[in-house]
């Protein structure tokens, strides 16, 4: 009765299209989860995921749920999550994913999760990790365990959107390190992040966690930048 009643005087919009959302729908519209871009990356062994960090990063399995287009549904829903304080659309995302990764061999050895962790001064600002919800729905759905410690920011670095891919991989190769002990070594570790544009971040963050002896990388992110 609350829910209806609040939905009646602040009306829920669909992170997706800004439609009013029905009683039953949450974070995206009916429309927008029929329309949305998907890669079925979980599905092709040699996605396109796996082909940008190709020569890269030794990767175990990498994919992406979404495609992202510049002004389509996938790029409002990030723009909603990150600066508009709409959290649900991560966990949303989250349980989304991890619907379709159950069961797959790919990731069934991995021993956590670990986001790509932003700067004490962004956290800040933002007043949240913008994948925590998505990586935290992963981890209780796939029971792998979820470490948002292990990998730290040491640089706060400004948007890198507009630089080249040479210019964001010299800036950011120097941000990234790991605290890890012994427990960590021969862990297999899932690097989760919103977008994948370059690749450069999470190539730097696996090459940070890279350092600890013996650790395997695999990559999940909500989407992909697409042309």
């Amino acid at each position: 009765m609350w829910n209806h009643l609040l939905n009646l005087f602040f009306p829920r919009a669909c992170s997706g299209c800004q439609a009013f959302l029905l009683a039953d729908e949450k974070v995206l519209c009916t429309v927008c989860r029929h329309e949305i871009p998907l890669t079925n990356h979980h599905l092709i062994k040699q996605n396109e995921v796996m082909q940008k960090f190709y020569g890269r990063i030794p990767l175990e399995f990498g994919a992406a749920l979404f495609y992202f287009h510049k002004k389509g549904i996938v790029q409002e829903m990030i723009h909603q999550l990150k600066y508009k304080g709409q959290e649900a659309v991560s966990e949303t995302v989250g349980n989304w994913y991890a619907s379709e990764l159950k069961g797959l061999e790919s990731i069934k050895n991995i021993d956590y999760i670990i986001p790509v962790p932003l700067h004490k001064k962004r956290l800040r600002e933002r007043g949240y990790n913008q994948v925590e919800g998505f990586g935290k729905a992963l981890s209780a759905q796939l029971n792998i365990a979820y470490n948002d410690q292990l990998l730290y920011r040491k640089l706060h670095t400004k948007t890198q959107t507009k630089k080249d891919l040479l210019g964001r991989a010299d800036v950011i190769s120097t941000v990234f390190d790991v605290h890890f002990s012994e427990l960590h070594h021969g862990k297999h570790f899932l690097l989760i992040d919103d977008v994948i544009t370059t690749g450069s971040t999470l190539e730097a963050c696996s090459r940070a966690l890279l350092k600890i002896p013996d650790a395997k990388i695999s990559i999940v992110c909500m989407a992909m930048a697409h042309s």
